[in-house]
């Protein structure tokens, strides 16, 4: 098992440089951190490019390792770890990961239930929806402008390991709308005003895209012009609204038969 002892190790420094969006862009890599991610990330078959662990964590998961390939295994010290992790107490396992390639085919002809996101910027609410996407089965989700880098750190943490279970694609709302109507399925807004209709009055069904928006601006009014209907979610207690994360929760498991 190779071993690296100094944060200043030239390799060390060019994966430290993945915590930075135009690093990972480039090499089309991202980091992972935990156990949890880790073997999640190996049992859905993600491209992993190398696992480097501490001799702490050799020890705590040493079965599970001596299952893995040893070539891309990196016994490093506390102090690399350290340096690599953007968490005040390292677990002691992390893993660079490649970035997945998304089929032409799924672009280009959509069924199932789909969310998108339109310019939702907080990484937790980023990762709890998708989590919730997954757990709701939804077939994918779409990244629309503006949003959370999903490959973030703290967008990794929040989904949990959604991310391997299903796709995530990254485009242009507007022209996913006019895929979505090209195949038949209806398309939801969410807004609160005098033409949306409560989400109840929808039946469960199989094809839909369903769209979020901006934590404080909601989803942008060109979007919202495109949609088959507009829905919003009635406030019965004195609350001023529902946090964006919460209200995907709710109108994802209503909206999927």
């Amino acid at each position: 098992m190779k071993e690296i002892t100094s944060s200043k190790n030239e390799w060390i420094k060019t994966i430290k440089k993945l915590h930075r969006k135009k690093h990972r862009e480039e090499m089309q890599e991202y980091l992972i951190e935990g156990f949890h991610l880790v073997e999640e990330a190996v049992n859905h078959s993600a491209a992993i490019r190398s696992i480097l662990v501490t001799k702490r964590g050799v020890n705590e998961w040493k079965e599970w390792l001596e299952g893995q390939d040893t070539e891309i295994i990196v016994l490093v010290s506390d102090e690399v770890m350290k340096s690599l992790s953007d968490l005040p107490t390292p677990q002691g396992i992390l893993a660079v990961v490649g970035m997945p390639a998304i089929s032409e085919e799924l672009k280009d002809s959509f069924t199932g239930s789909w969310l998108a996101l339109d310019q939702v910027q907080d990484p937790g609410n980023v990762g709890t929806m998708i989590r919730t996407a997954d757990a709701a089965g939804f077939t994918g989700v779409i990244m629309g402008e503006g949003a959370a880098d999903i490959y973030s750190t703290k967008v990794l943490r929040a989904m949990q390991g959604s991310h391997f279970h299903l796709p995530i694609l990254t485009g242009d709302i507007l022209e996913m709308i006019q895929a979505f109507k090209t195949q038949g399925s209806a398309v939801y807004g969410t807004e609160l005003n005098d033409e949306a209709v409560e989400y109840t009055s929808i039946e469960p069904q199989q094809n839909f895209l369903l769209i979020m928006g901006n934590e404080g601006n909601g989803v942008r009014q060109d979007i919202l012009d495109q949609t088959t209907k507009n829905l919003f979610i009635p406030i019965k207690g004195k609350a001023e609204s529902l946090n964006v994360a919460v209200a995907a929760g709710v109108l994802m498991y209503s909206l999927k038969k």
